[in-house]
């Protein structure tokens, strides 16, 4: 089974392709070259990318032909009237024939096929919207998680919102999620302030989730409505990224940052980390990444794929992906030299 790589730059989007070992890479691009791509997905032949230009703005892309040729969709926007305008897409995720799409501005859309964007107006009228407040990046919906009439959504600097009846409406869910450090913890004090960075869920088991926080990295195994911490082996408790191993929901991988005010990995050595008993503990990876390392990892670049045994890949600020096909155990570098990777996802 052939592998598929959609690396998202500061400069445009790239596609790395290998097969089943992962060891060998073929990279085409810059597609879009020049634009920002903060997230992509692709099933197939089809690849969508979310663009976004200082000069242009917003806009989706689509490719149908495995990114040979590109033509635009339909992008989100706001009401007309609206003081506000759409300014990045966030995050994409398909359910069932509909397309959800996270922007700034923390508004969630939704198209049904070929059908018009429709904007959520549950969570747009949520009673604590107005206490809302952006973190660096903006005050952005970038994880978006469908599961029937179950959804989950993060929100930085919100929190995670969930939905028990198809988006009619939401509660936040951040109990629990609060920092060990006082002062921290008092700049997040408020019960809608609450930064996630990263959230991930088991897909046989809704109420199993876990978060990579402003704060903390938190697990919860009530759907939300408790948070508790597990940084047990981590060198930091601040990072952006996390991923779900996608056979086994307790292991997961990190990759820690120094702090909110330091943005490179940890100990200045790219390593990411894995738990394989959800959380309780966590072990270093890092045979082959480099022991000097100052770059950034952002939240949408770490990425892990399906297969047996499953591969991870890592892009960092630097403009670096590494790949590794024995989940963590050794890495090899990519052979680019790319620009900040933004996101990095696997075409499945």
């Amino acid at each position: 089974m052939d592998t598929r790589l959609l690396i998202g730059t500061n400069t445009g989007l790239f596609i790395a392709e290998s097969d089943e070992r992962r060891k060998d890479w073929r990279i085409s691009g810059p597609h879009h070259a020049g634009w920002q791509v903060y997230t992509a997905s692709g099933h197939g032949d089809e690849v969508m990318a979310a663009l976004s230009s200082g000069v242009w703005g917003p806009t989706l892309q689509r490719s149908q032909d495995g990114g040979r040729s590109w033509e635009p969709m339909d992008t989100p926007a706001f009401p007309e009237g609206s003081p506000r305008k759409l300014r990045q897409v966030w995050s994409l995720a398909n359910q069932d024939g509909t397309l959800h799409a996270g922007v700034a501005e923390a508004a969630l859309f939704s198209r049904k096929g070929s059908g018009a964007w429709e904007m959520n107006e549950a969570l747009e009228s949520h009673p604590t919207r107005e206490r809302w407040l952006p973190g660096a990046g903006g005050l952005c919906l970038h994880t978006i998680l469908p599961d029937r009439d179950r959804t989950y959504i993060a929100i930085s600097s919100v929190g995670v919102a969930r939905s028990d009846d198809g988006g009619r409406s939401w509660e936040l869910k951040n109990d629990g999620v609060v920092a060990a450090d006082a002062d921290l913890a008092a700049q997040f004090a408020e019960s809608q302030a609450c930064c996630t960075h990263k959230l991930v869920r088991d897909p046989a088991n809704a109420d199993l989730l876990f978060q990579q926080n402003h704060v903390g990295v938190f697990r919860s195994a009530d759907g939300g409505n408790s948070w508790e911490r597990i940084e047990s082996g981590l060198p930091s408790f601040f990072g952006f990224g996390l991923v779900m191993h996608p056979k086994d929901s307790r292991t997961l991988y990190n990759c820690p940052i120094v702090s909110q005010e330091v943005h490179m990995v940890a100990e200045g050595r790219l390593s990411l980390y894995r738990t394989r008993d959800a959380g309780d503990h966590w072990e270093s990876l890092d045979r082959g990444l480099p022991e000097q390392c100052f770059s950034n990892v952002l939240r949408d670049s770490l990425a892990i794929d399906a297969q047996d045994p499953a591969g991870l890949y890592v892009g960092t600020t630097g403009g670096e992906v590494f790949a590794s096909s024995d989940e963590g155990e050794s890495w090899s570098r990519l052979p680019a030299s790319f620009a900040r990777v933004t996101c990095v996802k696997v075409a499945s």
